[in-house]
């Protein structure tokens, strides 16, 4: 540790993202990314503006990108808010909404960035154990709090939420902010965007490195009441002015053009997944219900350390998580494409066989 560290850096335990390995050769199965690349018109429009134009600042509004996104989901354009990657969205979400004298509210098996953002902000917080079967009990959230924050599908372990619950839960708990991170929700889960307008305390999170491929790029995206935009944008502006670069705009909005290329590959991940969990079950794994792009598994008699690194042997990434325990026995596996699947499986047949 240096001396030279601000107070703040000696207590912070950093967010551990998923391996990024420098072989080419390996099947990386392991940071929930898209097999399928950007749509064609996607990357044409970005080598198109490829140009001297990057001389240029962005626009600092995203305003056309605001327009897309708005035309898509038939909300007004102020409704949105843009940011580099929906990590971003979701920190300055934390700086905006979230400072309370009530501690903030999310499961205690769920997306690990959030209690780095409570370190780093100062935000005090609580978890909510999850069900015996790894279930978010939205009903264990109504106490007092200065906010509550979950994914839908929750990650790691999956599982969705409906709308319905949701809703019946947005009707109880309306006197501080609830996010829901739908960074996975294209893959088979429920959106509640359709309840942004209803619930002036609802706040909903996207991202276009999943479901849209553009991982790359780092692009995200918050809908909610203009009010809630409204504190985004002052946190933004007091930090970062220019979040989102020239090529990323005209990426996202190519993406929101082309619709057809986009559900094509969503549903395509979507058939794999179910293929892939029907065999895997066979292989005498348990799985957890999936609304994502990965699915979450444990052997029932091998243990999950042992899986991973068979696996990693034979040139296949995927992930384990260590903390908490109740869940170092289960695998998540990304969804690649069929014949990336077919491989897993494959070499799963051979590792429980030896």
């Amino acid at each position: 540790m240096s001396k030279f560290w601000s107070k703040v850096v000696h207590g912070l335990t950093p967010y551990t993202p998923g391996e990024q390995p420098k072989s080419n050769n390996l099947i990386k199965l392991n940071t929930n990314e898209n097999p399928y690349g950007p749509g064609p018109k996607v990357i044409a429009a970005v080598q198109k503006y490829t140009n001297d134009t990057l001389r240029l600042y962005p626009d600092p509004n995203s305003q056309e990108l605001k327009e897309s996104i708005a035309k898509y989901f038939k909300i007004k354009s102020n409704h949105i808010f843009i940011g580099n990657g929906s990590d971003e969205v979701l920190a300055i979400a934390f700086q905006a909404l979230f400072k309370h004298n009530q501690p903030i509210l999310f499961p205690d098996i769920t997306y690990s960035f959030y209690p780095v953002y409570c370190k780093l902000f100062d935000i005090d917080f609580k978890t909510i154990p999850l069900s015996d079967s790894f279930e978010i009990l939205l009903n264990d959230y109504l106490i007092p709090n200065g906010g509550i924050i979950f994914p839908n599908p929750n990650a790691p372990t999956g599982i969705p939420l409906s709308l319905k619950l949701i809703e019946a839960f947005l009707e109880k708990n309306n006197d501080s902010v609830v996010i829901v991170d739908e960074a996975y929700v294209d893959f088979g889960t429920e959106s509640v965007i359709c309840l942004i307008e209803k619930y002036n305390n609802l706040l909903v999170t996207h991202s276009f490195s999943k479901s849209r491929s553009l991982a790359g790029l780092r692009l995200g995206y918050a809908i909610g009441h203009p009010d809630l935009i409204e504190a985004l944008i002052r946190v933004k502006d007091s930090f970062n002015s220019y979040p989102v670069d020239r090529l990323g705009l005209i990426a996202g909005i190519e993406s929101f053009k082309d619709d057809l290329y986009f559900k094509n590959t969503c549903q395509k991940v979507i058939h794999t997944k179910l293929n892939f969990i029907e065999k895997l079950c066979t292989l005498n794994f348990s799985v957890l219900p999936s609304g994502a792009n990965f699915v979450f598994a444990k052997h029932t008699s091998v243990d999950g350390k042992m899986i991973v690194n068979k696996l990693r042997d034979h040139g296949i990434v995927v992930r384990r998580f260590d903390n908490p325990i109740r869940i170092s026995s289960y695998v998540r596996f990304t969804i690649g494409s069929d014949k990336e699947m077919d491989l897993v499986l494959e070499t799963l047949k051979l590792i429980l066989s030896t």
